[in-house]
């Protein structure tokens, strides 16, 4: 598999354009399911997902092995989205001189007969700042450093949105659930 994607990747840097529909068919769908989790509108994550394959297309040069073309394909969407965001106008808040909590990250305990698809109905309904951070953090894989290189926020920033997001996750899940048990 990784051997035909190569082939393809190899064929793409030539322009041939059979190669770039054919790895454009090969990744669309992930890579819109990517940009659907950060924008909420499908026409925006549809547009933003386009835009990242031709900007991808246009820079496959710089496109390394040491990575899976999908990773790299991934990153190129999810910047492109927070770019997007930004120019909506996003806005962080800056908490460097906030006393901060460290966050227990690996702490994400819900209620087993909460569903997969609960919990991401109900990040899709946080607040843009901590909807981002959280599926940065638990979608993607990113670690706060990564998060804040994205975001350009602090470090502390971005562990203190995860708490907050995480708390705003787990008292929605607990009103859904209560609400749906009566």
């Amino acid at each position: 598999m990784q051997n035909k994607t190569n082939k393809l990747i190899n064929a793409c840097k030539r322009g041939n354009q059979k190669a770039q529909m054919q790895v454009y068919d090969s990744y669309c769908d992930a890579m819109y399911n990517v940009a659907c989790r950060y924008l909420n509108n499908k026409e925006d994550a549809k547009d933003a997902m386009q835009e990242a394959f031709l900007k991808a297309f246009l820079n496959i040069d710089k496109y390394k092995s040491t990575s899976t073309f999908g990773a790299w394909l991934k990153r190129i969407v999810i910047n492109h989205c927070i770019d997007v965001l930004k120019k909506r106008q996003f806005q962080t808040e800056s908490l460097e001189t906030e006393n901060l909590q460290i966050v227990d990250d690996n702490n994400w305990q819900f209620d087993i007969s909460i569903t997969k698809e609960q919990i991401e109905n109900a990040i899709e309904t946080l607040p843009e700042k901590y909807r981002l951070v959280i599926t940065l953090y638990l979608i993607e894989g990113y670690d706060h450093e990564e998060i804040s290189e994205i975001l350009d926020i602090a470090i502390k920033t971005s562990r203190t949105q995860l708490r907050r997001a995480k708390q705003k996750l787990q008292d929605l899940l607990k009103t859904t659930y209560n609400e749906a048990r009566y």
